[in-house]
């Protein structure tokens, strides 16, 4: 089983419109309604892979509720969501179909008690037992410490269970001090943590403050990895258009994918971005297009870029 943590989980809403213009009144042509939260996305595409999956996270109010009925239809997904008082957030992303390009909405989320974190830090121990891999994934909702994912990640490695962290700022420099076995940002989340808006140098910087592999998305570029095992870099075949949306999370399945399934780093790789370029086809986050992934994959360049890391 994979255990994906969402702690700030949400509703996503995907709108479709044919040109979005500010300062204007749109149609909408197409609505899409999800659960959401990038470690749902994640949970989404491994079930997608074949893989059993457990989410866990906050849930809570009347959103909350939608979110774990749309969990009940999903197939091969364990639903472990501790309860809140506060109200799951919604996240409204705006499709403009002219151009694939996306504009995102996000809402804060709930407030979570103290004796809330708790009761969570209780239920992840606990799910910690049966899992072969964890992912750390997404914002902080207020009222949970920054320092929440440093802890999660000492939590799993105390219980020998690899660790994928997926943030970005101080919740990530935290994190990656607690030495999570793969780190999975962006290039903006990288040069942040890093100082550095060279991608190799950067991940390698990563790797030096705790993190053992440090995977770097790069949008149309594709990718760059520091491994224990070398540097590497994964480009993909041609520009994809369309929705970019879940891009990363379906990165960070592909990774947590090929590290169950015990894959050679550029094999693991190879995966990742492949996925990551299928869901920038299909319409919503947490999905990719199947056909596009075994093409894609048959077609991915990974070049290692040193003998050693």
């Amino acid at each position: 089983m994979i255990l994906t943590v969402t702690l700030n989980t949400a509703l996503d809403l995907t709108y479709r419109v044919p040109a979005l213009r500010p300062h204007a009144t749109h149609r909408v042509t197409d609505v899409r309604e999800r659960p959401g939260g990038k470690g749902l996305n994640v949970a989404r595409v491994l079930a997608a892979l074949g893989h059993q999956v457990t989410v866990t996270g906050f849930v809570g109010g009347p959103t909350g509720r939608v979110v774990q009925e749309r969990l009940t239809a999903a197939t091969g997904i364990v639903d472990a969501l501790v309860p809140v008082a506060g109200t799951t957030r919604r996240t409204v992303a705006v499709v403009d179909a002219r151009t694939g390009d996306a504009t995102q909405l996000n809402e804060p989320g709930p407030v979570i008690a103290p004796a809330e974190w708790s009761a969570f830090q209780e239920a992840y121990e606990g799910l910690l037992a049966g899992a072969d891999a964890v992912a750390l994934c997404g914002s902080l909702p207020p009222g949970v410490p920054v320092g929440a994912y440093a802890v999660l990640v000492r939590t799993a490695r105390a219980a020998g269970v690899p660790v994928l962290l997926d943030t970005s700022g101080e919740p990530l420099r935290r994190g990656v001090a607690a030495r999570p076995d793969i780190v999975k940002p962006n290039a903006t989340e990288l040069a942040e943590l890093t100082g550095s808006h060279e991608p190799l140098r950067a991940t390698q910087d990563a790797r030096r403050r705790g993190a053992h592999a440090v995977v770097a998305s790069l949008g149309v570029e594709g990718l760059v990895a520091a491994t224990p095992e070398g540097r590497w870099r994964a480009v993909p075949p041609a520009r994809i258009h369309g929705n970019p949306t879940g891009a990363g999370d379906s990165l960070a399945a592909g990774l947590l994918s090929g590290l169950v399934d015990r894959l050679p780093w550029p094999e693991r790789l190879a995966r990742a971005l492949a996925l990551s370029a299928a869901t920038v086809l299909a319409p919503v986050a947490g999905e990719f297009d199947h056909s596009a992934y075994e093409e894609l994959l048959g077609r991915l360049t990974v070049i290692p870029e040193v003998t050693a890391a």
